[in-house]
């Protein structure tokens, strides 16, 4: 950081509308804290004006993130500690590769619109996601849980369909038994491969109304089902996504990328560190993702542990898991797994 920016400053940001204020500081000033704590500012408000101090570069930080949230509450958005810590994260970004303010929060513009609500991203890599997404037919999306792969995949899915861009919405996911044997657990086939599938079940519910999720669904415009069942059919029209693709074999997964039919869109999400394949037997996910490079068409968008926009500690336990494996990791390459 140059100097100037470590100049000590203070600024006023007046607001015209006193009624978002309590919404924008948090409750007990919860959201104003978490800015002063972060930036290493001082905040104080009397009326519609904020007053902040502290270094050049930490107060315009601070200002950008006040002001992007309260955009977004001038929007009729709800603004919470997640949303903050979102403008926190895009302004991080912003500081590291020297981005304008303006432009950097412009990227919250992407906003995917569903049926019941609007999807925006939550960090620059969620961001250049959306953009892949919008541009290419392929995506492969890879990282940790938390990072919003899943999510924004199916809201994507429900905004083209919604847009009658597609014809069907097409989610799945491998039915890999983790501690449990399908035919001990109780009920019929669907019953089985329920808790499999929930996740995707509860991505829609979240988008779509309970009454149109359901007729969409008992008329086969909206599918949820295992991957087997993914096998023999052409997929056209269709926004399909492959969910825990990481629990693919490599055979699961050529089967799959190539039911892609016309007017398609297909996306590909896993995260190749969380894998409950039998230990000889290889991941579909990283096999394919050394094979398609520079194929035009296809994106992939990587995430890693600072995209994760869940509870703040399961960023720091996702950390915690890497860099343990790291320590562990022999200087050959290979990995004991067994501990």
């Amino acid at each position: 950081m140059s100097k100037a920016n470590k100049t000590a400053e203070s600024i006023n940001i007046v607001f015209e509308n006193n009624s978002l204020l309590p919404m924008l500081y948090g409750e007990g000033d919860a959201h104003l804290s978490r800015i002063e704590k972060k930036f290493n500012v001082s905040a104080s408000s009397r009326g519609n004006v904020l007053a902040l101090a502290g270094e050049r570069a930490a107060v315009e930080a601070s200002r950008a993130v006040l002001e992007a949230l309260y955009a977004d509450l001038s929007k009729g958005s709800i603004v919470g500690l997640a949303q903050v810590d979102a403008a926190i994260r895009m302004s991080a970004h912003q500081e590291a590769h020297n981005d304008d303010h303006k432009t950097l929060f412009g990227v919250n513009e992407l906003v995917v619109k569903t049926m019941k609500k609007s999807v925006k991203p939550y960090s620059p890599s969620q961001a250049k996601y959306i953009e892949a997404l919008n541009k290419n037919e392929l995506v492969f999306a890879l990282g940790p849980a938390g990072t919003g792969k899943t999510y924004i995949a199916v809201a994507m899915a429900v905004a083209m369909f919604n847009a009658h861009k597609v014809e069907k919405i097409i989610l799945s996911r491998p039915a890999v038994e983790a501690g449990e044997k399908l035919g001990f657990l109780p009920g019929d086939l669907k019953e089985k491969l329920d808790p499999y599938l929930r996740p995707l079940y509860d991505a829609l519910q979240d988008m779509i109304p309970a009454d149109k999720l359901q007729r969409h669904m008992e008329i086969g415009e909206i599918e949820v089902a295992p991957l087997a069942f993914m096998r023999g059919r052409t997929l056209a029209n269709a926004f399909v996504i492959l969910d825990e693709a990481q629990n693919t074999t490599p055979t699961q997964m050529k089967m799959f990328l190539t039911r892609m039919g016309e007017n398609s869109r297909m996306v590909v999400t896993g995260d190749l560190s969380q894998t409950d394949l039998p230990k000889d037997v290889k991941s579909g996910l990283g096999d394919v993702i050394r094979k398609i490079d520079n194929i035009e068409g296809i994106a992939v968008a990587r995430f890693t542990d600072s995209d994760v926009v869940r509870h703040p500690l399961a960023a720091k336990i996702i950390k915690a898991y890497d860099e343990w494996d790291k320590k562990k990791k022999p200087a050959g390459g290979s990995r004991n797994t067994d501990d």
